[in-house]
C-alpha cells in the first residue's frame, strides 16, 4: 500500500485482475457503494485502486477497503451487507472484531463463494452452536439464524461428524386448510417447509440436495414428525420455533440423543399462535437461560444480513411496538 500524499490521494495496490474486478463489482457498483457511504471518490487504473477525497473521507474509505481485503484479495462477490457491515464496523470503532470475522470460514457454497459470519453477535452465535450440544439463535427476519446453522450442519455433515441432517418446523398457519390442500401430508406441510429447502440449494446445490433427501441423510419434516424419536448422531434444527406450543417445544427438546447437535431458531416477534398462547420458545428460554450445556444468542436489527432495507424495516416496527 502506498502512503497518502498532499493532493489527498491514496493508492492500494491491487494483487491481480480478479481482486480488481471483485472490488469494482458489476458495473462498478461496489466502489459507488463505497462512495455513497463514505464521500470519497474510487478509481480503479489497470492494478491501482485510486482514492481521493477530504482526510475524513479517505480515512473512512481506506477503513472499510482495509475491512474488506480478504473478500476482494480473494476474488470474492462483495454484496451490499459486506460493505455495510464493515462501515458500521469502522464508524463505531470495533474494526478489531470485525476483521477477526474474515478468520472464520465455514464452508464454500455450490457458487464457490467463501461463507463467513458477517457480524461479531453472528461469530459469537456460530461459536455458541460449534460448541454447545443445545443453542438458541433468537433474533428478527435476516439475521441469518436459521442460514447459518443450515452452514454449520452442512459443514458438520462434510467432516462425517454427525451422519444426518433433520430440518423441522411447525406448520402454524396451515391448520384446517392442510385438508383442502391437494397431495399428502409431506406434500401438504410442504410449503411450509420451503425456506429450509433453499438453505440448502443454496449450500449443496439442487441437484445433491435432492440425492441426499433421497437417500434420507437430509430429512426435511413438519414437527408433527418429530414425536416418539429419538434423534441420534444427527445435527437438528428446529425453525420457526416461536410458533411451537409450550408441550411442542418440550416433546422437541427431549428427542436430542448421543452424538447429536441442536438448534433452535426464531423471532419472538413474530409469534402466529392464537391469542393466550405462550409461546414454546419464550417459555424455553426463560426457563433454560443459566443451564450449563445450553446456549441462548440473541441477534439484533444491527445483525440483519438481507437487503439494507429490511433492517429499516425491523427497526421501524420496533419503534412502533416500543
Amino acid at each position: 500500500m502506498k502512503g497518502a500524499s498532499s493532493e489527498g490521494r491514496f493508492v492500494i495496490d491491487l494483487p491481480d485482475s480478479d481482486a480488481a474486478l471483485a472490488l469494482a463489482g458489476v458495473g462498478n457498483q461496489t466502489l459507488h457503494s463505497i462512495e455513497a457511504l463514505t464521500g470519497a471518490s474510487l478509481v480503479i487504473r489497470g492494478l491501482e485502486l485510486v482514492v481521493a477525497g477530504l482526510p475524513t473521507q479517505l480515512e473512512k474509505a481506506v477503513g472499510v477497503l482495509e475491512l474488506i481485503r480478504p473478500l476482494w484479495q480473494e476474488g470474492q462477490i462483495i454484496s451490499s451487507v459486506d460493505l455495510q457491515a464493515a462501515f458500521k464496523a469502522f464508524d463505531k470503532g470495533y474494526k478489531e472484531d470485525h476483521a477477526s470475522l474474515s478468520d472464520h470460514i465455514l464452508v464454500r457454497s455450490k457458487r464457490g463463494i467463501h461463507l463467513r459470519p458477517k457480524t461479531i453477535r453472528q461469530k459469537a452465535y456460530i461459536k455458541a452452536m460449534e460448541t454447545h450440544d443445545l443453542t438458541f439463535g433468537i433474533g428478527p427476519a435476516g439475521t441469518g439464524k436459521t442460514f447459518l446453522a443450515a452452514v454449520l450442519a452442512v459443514r458438520m455433515l462434510m467432516e462425517r461428524k454427525v451422519e444426518r441432517l433433520v430440518l423441522t418446523r411447525p406448520a402454524v398457519e396451515a391448520g384446517e386448510r392442510l385438508g383442502f390442500l391437494p397431495g399428502d401430508l409431506q406434500q401438504k406441510v410442504d410449503p411450509y417447509l420451503r425456506p429450509l429447502y433453499d438453505s440448502f440449494h443454496t449450500l449443496l446445490g439442487m441437484e445433491k440436495t435432492n440425492a441426499l433427501l433421497e437417500k434420507g441423510v437430509i430429512e426435511v419434516a413438519p414437527l408433527a414428525y418429530m414425536r416418539g424419536r429419538t434423534l441420534e448422531n444427527s445435527f437438528v434444527i428446529l425453525d420457526e420455533a416461536q410458533n411451537t406450543t409450550s408441550a411442542q417445544m418440550k416433546m422437541f427438546l427431549t428427542r436430542l440423543g448421543e452424538r447429536s447437535r441442536m438448534v433452535v431458531t426464531g423471532d419472538i416477534t413474530q409469534i402466529d399462535l392464537p391469542g393466550g398462547v405462550l409461546s414454546g420458545l419464550v417459555e424455553a428460554c426463560d426457563v433454560l437461560e443459566k443451564t450449563d450445556g445450553i446456549a441462548i444468542s440473541r441477534l439484533t436489527a444491527e445483525d440483519v444480513v438481507r437487503h439494507s432495507i429490511v433492517q429499516k424495516v425491523v427497526d421501524a416496527y420496533a419503534r412502533k411496538d416500543s
